[in-house]
């Protein structure tokens, strides 16, 4: 099967491709090798997502954590530089607040649907995460869930 495109990617993947957190991080690493290597083409995220994993990076243990400027560093170079960082529409945030209140969206599961909508709007074909159920409101719009070893898989990268 042919690689899709373009590929979004969730916080998920670039926090496991970044930072290696041990063998669950090989997969996304190929992943982040391949965007750095220009294999895998236009590459996208979501300004969210650099939010979260500037968060999670700056909170995890000890021996993972990134002092916050060095995460900075590494949103810059290997995100900023690389990906098309993507924004929910401003003409589209109304209509997705009232999308998540009929469909009675509480709590934390706010974020991975503004995550979700940003993708759906920006376009891609696939979106890759270790969260699928977080996204499967996607599959309604023709739009792929894959985990970083499917796409590394598909992609052979």
């Amino acid at each position: 099967m042919a690689l899709v495109s373009p590929v979004f990617l969730d916080t998920t993947v670039l926090l496991a491709g970044l930072i290696d957190v041990g063998p669950a991080s090989i997969p996304a690493q190929k992943i982040m090798t391949a965007v750095a290597g220009g294999r895998l083409r236009n590459p996208q995220t979501a300004w969210h997502c650099c939010l979260e994993l500037y968060a999670v990076s700056t909170r995890l243990p000890e021996e993972f954590r990134l002092a916050p400027d060095d995460a900075r560093r590494l949103i810059q170079e290997e995100v900023l530089a690389r990906f098309h960082v993507e924004q929910l529409p401003a003409d589209t945030r109304r209509a997705f607040l009232t999308w998540a209140a009929r469909d009675r969206v509480a709590g934390g599961r706010i974020y991975d649907a503004h995550i979700a909508e940003t993708a759906r709007q920006a376009g891609a074909r696939a979106v890759v995460t270790d969260n699928r159920r977080h996204f499967s409101a996607l599959t309604a719009h023709g739009i792929r869930l894959m985990n970083a070893e499917e796409l590394v898989a598909e992609g052979r990268l």
